[in-house]
C-alpha cells in the first residue's frame, strides 16, 4: 500500500517535523515500510504559461508552432501535443529549468527554434497521463511555479500489506493519519463532510437485503453532475497511491477507498436506481467491469436492482452495463460492509481479487459506509457545486459488531512492559488512537472503537501493546532475561534432515531448493509430466496449482529446466512434503521425502547414474552406517525410465527409488544432457536402526586382493553377487568393490569384483584364501553367474 505525506498532512500538521525519522518511528510501532520514495525535487523552474497562438508545421503532420506568454516574455516553442490549442494554460519548462530530472535548453526542431517545453503531467511525474500537454483549466497567474498550484513535491512510502492483515483501520489514509498524530503528538482533524441531514425529507432509495452477508448498505443519488474529469491533485494523489485516473465518478469512489479505507461503487443512475441483496438458485455468466464474463455460483452475493437484474459483485467488483459512462450526470452511490469471509472464499472461487475484495475480507468496520457517502457528497459539491442530492441518505444494517469496554490495571500494565510509564501517558496515547479512556481506582475503563473492535483489540494485552508501541520499544531499559535453561532433544527426524544436508551440500557439493508442495501444471505441461490425480487444494487460488504432489521428482525437474543454462553440470535436493492420498480421518498422508535430481552436458547417462547411486551409498553410510540394496522394479510413473528404474532398500525396508528418466521427458529438458533422479522416504529411513560403529585395529599384515570376472546374463543384477558373498562368512574377507562393467554383443555383462582378505595375525597366501573363492563361484554358478574364461 502506497502512503502520500501530502494526504496526511490534510489531517495532521507535520510542519517542522523530520518526514523520513517519523515514517522510520511508524516502521517500529505500526507497520513495516519497504520504501520511501520522494517526488519533484528534479522538476526545477517548470511555470504557468498560455498559448497565445497555435500554427502548423509546414513539413510536419504532428508538430505545431506556438507562441507561450510566461507573464514576462513571449516565446517561440515547437510542441508535438495533440491537444494543443490557443489560449490554452500550460505548465511550461523554460530554457534553463529541469524537468524529472532533464535539462531544458534552446533546441532546433525540424528547423524550428524552439525555446522551452510544454510539459504533460506523466514528464513532470505528477500521474501516469501523457496523452497530451497539461491543461490548466482553473485560475493561476502566468509565470506562477508548478509546486504553487500543483502538488509537485511529495514523500511516498509503501507499506507491506502483510503487517497490516490485522489492522482494517490503516487500509485507509486516515487511520494512517492517526497513526502518525499519536506518533509526533499532534492533534488529529477530522475529515470534513456533507450534513446529509438536510435531505432527510427527500425521497429514500429502496435498499433490499436478502443475504445476512451484508451487514451494512448505505445509498444517495445525486443529479445534474456536469464535471467530467477530477482535479489535477486528485488524479496526483491516486496516481502516486497505485491508481489511475478514469473520471471524477469514479475517482471520487477510488479516492475515499484510498483515504476511509472504504470502498464504494457509484452506479448509473440511469441503470441502476435501486437495491436488492442477495444469491442466486442457479448459476450464470456476469460480466465485470474489467470486460470479463465470470460464472456466478449460488454462493456469490450480488448486489440487483429492483427486478432482480444483477449489476454488482458484491464486494468485488461493479458491472459492466452500470458503469460511470462520459455522459453520466446522475448517479446512484453503493456503500456497504459485508461478511469477510463470504467475500474472502466468492474471490478465490472466482479468481479475482481487487482492492476492494482485499479491504473487505479484513473485516471493515460497518459505521464507516454513512461518513464515507457523506464525505463523497461534501468533495462532489466541492469540484462540482451544480451537484444536486435528489434522495435521502438510505442505510439498512443487519449486523453491527458487539462493542467493547476493557478493564485494564495500572499493575497489569507495569508487569508485562517492566517500566513506569505514567498514567497520563497512558490517556495521552489511547485517547490519541481512539479508544475512550476513564481512570478508576485500580487501573483505566478503556472503550474500543468500532474500526478496531472487528477483529483487533479484545484483550487487555492487546491495550498493553498499543500503549507500548506509541510509548517506543527503544525507551525500554535492556535486561538480561533470568530464567532455567533446559537441553532440547530434538526430533530424530530432523537430526536426520541436518545430517543429509550436512551430507549433501558439504560433501556432495549439491544445491538445496525449496518448493511448494502443489503440482505446477503449466511448468509440469511443458515437460510432458502428467498430473497424477491426488489430493486436491479446495478453492485454489490459481486453478494450476490445485493437485497436491506425489512424489518430489516432478517439481526438482521443473527446477532444473529453468535452471540447465545454470552450469554444464550439477545436482540440486530438497527435503520436501508429498502427499501419498488420505489417511483414515481423511486428511492429506503427507510424507517427508528426500529427492536428488543431478543434471550434465559433459557425463553420459550411465556415468551420471553411478554418481547418484554411489552418492545414495555413501549417505546412507553417513547417516544410518548401512548400505543399501538396489533391485530392478516396475515403473510407477509415466516419467521413469521403463528398464532404469530401481527400487532402494536397506534392512529388508524399501526407502526409495533411484533411475533415469523416460527419453521423452529428458528430451523436454535438454536433449543433450544426462538426467538422473533418487528419492527417500525419510520417516522410513528415520525408522531404521543405525548399524552400530565398530572399531577394528589395522592389520599390522600386508593383505592380499583378489579381481574376479562373472559374466551376468540379462535380467541379472551385481546385487546377487554382492549378497553371495556378504553370506561368505569368514573374517579373512575385509571388503568388496565393483571395479568394472563391460558390455558385451548378446546383451549380457562381464562384472568385476574386487576382494580384500587380510589377518590380524599373518600374511595370507593364496593358497589360504582360496577355498573361500572356490566357495563363492560355485555358489554364484549354481545361480546361472558364470566366472568369465
Amino acid at each position: 500500500m502506497l502512503v502520500s505525506m501530502n494526504w496526511i498532512r490534510d489531517f495532521v500538521d507535520l510542519d517542522g517535523l523530520d518526514l523520513d525519522a517519523l515514517i522510520h518511528r511508524f516502521t517500529l510501532s505500526t507497520a513495516e515500510v519497504e520504501d520511501v520514495l520522494h517526488y519533484g525535487a528534479d522538476t526545477v523552474g517548470v511555470i504557468a504559461a498560455r498559448i497565445v497562438s497555435v500554427e502548423k508545421h509546414p513539413d510536419s503532420r504532428k508538430l505545431h508552432l506556438l507562441k507561450v506568454d510566461t507573464g514576462s516574455a513571449v516565446l517561440d516553442v515547437v510542441c508535438g501535443a495533440p491537444n494543443v490549442r490557443a489560449g490554452m494554460t500550460v505548465a511550461f519548462a523554460p530554457a534553463g529549468s529541469t524537468v524529472s530530472g532533464h535539462a531544458i535548453g534552446e533546441a532546433k526542431i525540424a528547423g524550428y527554434a524552439s525555446n522551452g517545453m510544454c510539459c504533460s503531467e506523466a514528464e513532470l511525474g505528477l500521474s501516469d497521463e501523457d496523452d497530451g500537454i497539461l491543461d490548466i483549466t482553473w485560475p493561476v497567474a502566468l509565470g506562477t511555479p508548478l509546486g504553487e498550484f500543483a502538488q509537485l513535491t511529495d514523500t511516498v512510502f509503501e507499506v507491506d500489506n502483510k503487517s497490516l492483515t490485522n489492522r482494517p483501520d490503516l487500509w485507509g489514509i486516515y487511520g494512517i493519519a492517526r497513526e502518525f498524530s499519536a506518533l509526533a503528538g499532534r492533534p488529529l482533524l477530522p475529515i470534513p463532510q456533507a450534513d446529509l441531514r438536510a435531505y432527510d425529507s427527500l425521497p429514500a432509495v429502496s435498499i433490499e437485503l436478502r443475504d445476512p452477508s451484508c451487514y451494512r448498505f448505505s445509498s444517495i443519488q445525486v443529479e445534474n453532475i456536469h464535471v467530467a474529469q477530477s482535479p489535477l491533485n486528485m488524479r496526483v494523489r491516486l496516481s502516486r497511491c497505485g491508481m489511475r485516473g478514469i473520471n471524477l465518478l469514479a475517482d471520487l469512489t477510488n479516492y475515499l477507498m484510498l483515504e476511509m479505507g472504504q470502498p464504494m461503487h457509484a452506479y448509473d443512475k440511469r441503470y441502476t436506481d435501486s437495491f436488492v441483496v442477495q444469491k442466486f438458485p442457479e448459476p450464470f455468466q456476469f460480466q465485470n467491469l474489467d470486460g470479463q464474463f465470470r460464472t456466478i455460483d449460488i454462493e456469490t452475493l450480488m448486489i440487483c436492482r429492483q427486478d432482480e437484474t444483477p449489476v454488482s459483485l458484491a464486494g468485488i467488483m461493479g458491472g459492466l452495463e452500470s458503469e460511470i459512462k462520459d455522459d453520466t450526470t446522475a448517479l446512484c452511490l453503493e456503500s456497504a460492509t459485508f461478511d469477510p469471509v463470504a467475500i474472502r472464499k466468492s474471490s478465490v472461487r472466482l479468481g479475482h481479487r481487487t482492492d476492494a475484495s482485499a479491504r473487505y475480507e479484513k473485516a471493515l468496520d460497518p459505521s464507516m459506509t454513512v461518513p464515507a457517502i457523506a464525505r463523497f457528497v461534501y468533495l462532489l459539491q466541492q469540484i462540482d457545486p451544480g451537484a444536486l442530492v435528489v434522495s435521502r441518505l438510505s442505510d439498512v444494517q443487519n449486523y453491527a459488531y458487539p462493542s467493547q469496554t476493557i478493564q485494564l490495571e495500572k499493575r497489569f500494565i507495569d508487569r508485562y512492559t517492566g517500566i513506569p510509564i505514567d498514567d497520563a501517558r497512558i490517556v495521552e496515547i489511547l485517547t490519541a488512537l481512539g479508544f475512550g479512556v476513564t481512570q478508576t481506582g485500580e487501573g483505566f475503563s478503556v472503550t474500543v472503537p468500532s474500526w478496531r473492535a472487528t477483529k483487533d483489540v479484545s484483550l487487555a494485552a492487546d491495550l498493553v501493546e498499543e500503549i507500548t508501541r506509541v510509548y517506543g520499544y527503544d525507551n525500554f531499559e535492556i535486561h538480561t532475561t533470568r530464567s532455567i535453561l533446559r537441553p532440547v532433544r530434538e526430533d530424530p527426524g530432523k537430526t536426520l534432515d541436518t545430517l543429509a544436508k550436512d551430507f549433501l551440500v558439504r560433501r556432495v557439493h549439491l544445491h538445496e531448493v525449496h518448493s511448494y508442495i502443489w503440482c505446477d501444471k503449466e511448468k509440469f505441461a511443458a515437460l510432458d509430466l502428467p498430473v497424477e490425480d491426488n489430493v486436491r487444494l479446495l478453492n485454489s487460488v490459481n486453478p494450476n496449482h490445485e493437485v497436491l504432489r506425489n512424489t518430489l521428482t516432478p517439481t526438482l525437474l521443473t527446477f532444473v529446466a529453468e535452471n540447465r543454462g545454470y552450469a554444464s553440470e550439477y545436482g540440486i535436493f530438497e527435503t520436501g512434503r508429498v502427499v501419498k492420498g488420505t489417511d483414515e480421518r481423511g486428511e492429506a498422508a503427507e510424507r517427508k521425502t528426500l529427492g536428488i535430481v543431478l543434471f550434465s552436458k559433459d557425463a553420459d547417462e550411465e556415468t551420471l547414474f553411478f554418481r547418484l547411486r554411489d552418492i545414495v551409498t555413501d549417505l546412507l553410510l553417513a547417516v544410518k552406517r548401512i548400505a543399501p540394496v538396489y533391485t530392478k522394479t516396475a515403473v510407477t510413473h509415466a516419467w521413469q525410465h521403463p528398464a532404469n528404474t530401481f527400487a532402494l532398500s536397506a534392512d529388508g525396508q524399501t526407502i526409495g527409488t533411484l533411475g533415469t528418466l523416460h527419453p521423452r521427458n529428458a528430451k523436454k529438458i535438454d536433449k543433450k544432457a544426462a538426467i538422473v533422479y533418487a528419492e527417500i522416504d525419510m520417516p522410513t529411513l528415520a525408522a531404521l536402526a543405525a548399524a552400530p560403529i565398530a572399531y577394528r585395529e589395522p592389520s599390522k599384515f600386508p593383505g592380499i586382493s583378489v579381481d574376479l570376472s562373472f559374466v551376468l546374463g540379462q535380467g541379472v543384477f551385481f546385487a546377487q553377487i554382492a549378497s553371495a558373498i556378504a553370506a561368505l562368512e569368514t573374517a579373512a574377507l575385509s571388503h568388496h568393490e565393483l571395479v568394472d562393467i563391460f558390455a558385451l554383443e548378446d546383451g549380457a555383462s562381464s562384472v568385476t569384483v574386487r576382494l580384500h582378505f587380510v589377518s590380524p595375525e599373518k600374511t595370507l597366501t593364496r593358497g589360504e584364501i582360496q577355498p573361500v573363492l572356490d566357495r563363492l563361484v560355485g555358489k554364484l554358478a549354481g545361480q546361472g553367474i558364470a566366472l568369465k574364461g
